[in-house]
């Protein structure tokens, strides 16, 4: 056989076998894609309910068309407006804290594998860990067992006599931005530690060698090899946090809310299902959560953009 027609044919078989590879690859993904699909744009079709006058069983098919209607009264009046503000106020303080604070679980990760005792650092992170695996009805039951009026705390200080009547923690709304902050991190932690910790990992030993060989202590491979390395991981996952500015969640802030403390706990999740299962105003929940979803996409492509201008990466 002539060279170049051998060459042909092992081209040929090259590329059928780069085809097969890659009908494979795409058939290991296809599952998940599906799941994607129904479960994140599929949904998206509700957003019509914010265009109709929808009232439950009436179908939507029989429901009026009011088109901008229900966006228009979210500021119709100066009480509309103040109690949305008040939402809004609540979902950048508590996201805002987030942000401020999400430098901790990489320092937690540090100074976790600077544990030289392999059970004891194991045993921290194990316990650390745990936590983000327990729902938060969970989590508020620990906490009504521990600081409600006749909780563990106010016992233990009756008995020591320091107090005299029990004190409200759980229904004080001063500091419900700091409580609900701590619970998140006493939750998250340990799990969020856990990308910081792969990436530890991944650094070349020979970076830790030269540096032993320049005579660096533990906290100068800590600051001049272990952070520069870890740096490109934290800025994707804080560019990724405020693209879900908005996104606080539901679960916490529904378990903890209460009559004494709703007006500062209530973020735009829990703002949302209220309207919707408390006030029984479907549409403008829709409408609600429609824009909620649009600013967080534009939160997202301008964070990319700004990640491309500084760093020279995208993140999607």
């Amino acid at each position: 056989m002539p060279k170049s027609l051998k060459g042909d044919a092992v081209h040929m078989k090259n590329s059928s076998s780069l085809k097969r590879l890659s009908v494979r690859k795409f058939l290991y993904i296809l599952p998940f894609m599906i799941l994607l699909g129904i479960f994140a744009y599929y949904p998206l079709y509700g957003w019509v309910y914010a265009f109709f006058d929808y009232k439950p069983p009436i179908p939507l098919s029989r429901s009026e068309f009011v088109g901008f209607k229900w966006f228009h009264s979210l500021v119709e009046n100066q009480v509309k407006i103040d109690q949305l503000l008040q939402v809004i106020k609540n979902t950048f303080g508590m996201s805002g804290m987030t942000l401020l604070f999400s430098w901790l679980p990489m320092i937690f990760a540090i100074f976790l594998t600077e544990i030289k005792a392999v059970r004891f650092r194991k045993f921290i992170q194990t316990v650390t860990t745990l936590p983000n695996f327990i729902s938060w009805v969970l989590v508020y039951s620990l906490a009504f067992s521990m600081f409600s009026s006749e909780g563990i705390i106010n016992g233990l200080l009756n008995e020591l006599g320091w107090i005299d009547s029990p004190i409200l923690f759980l229904q004080k709304s001063d500091h419900v931005w700091l409580t609900m902050w701590m619970w998140t991190t006493w939750k998250a932690l340990g799990w969020s530690a856990i990308l910081y910790i792969a990436a530890i990992m991944g650094i070349d030993d020979s970076l830790y060698e030269a540096a032993h060989v320049d005579g660096a202590t533990r906290m100068q491979v800590i600051r001049h090899v272990v952070l520069p390395s870890m740096l490109p991981t934290y800025f994707v996952l804080l560019m990724l946090q405020i693209a879900s500015f908005l996104n606080n969640g539901l679960e916490q802030y529904f378990v903890f809310q209460n009559a004494f403390n709703k007006e500062h706990i209530q973020v735009l999740d829990l703002y949302v299902y209220n309207l919707a299962m408390g006030g029984g105003s479907y549409s403008v929940s829709v409408a609600v959560s429609m824009l909620k979803s649009l600013i967080s996409v534009v939160l997202l492509f301008s964070v990319n953009g700004l990640s491309k201008l500084t760093r020279g990466e995208s993140i999607v």
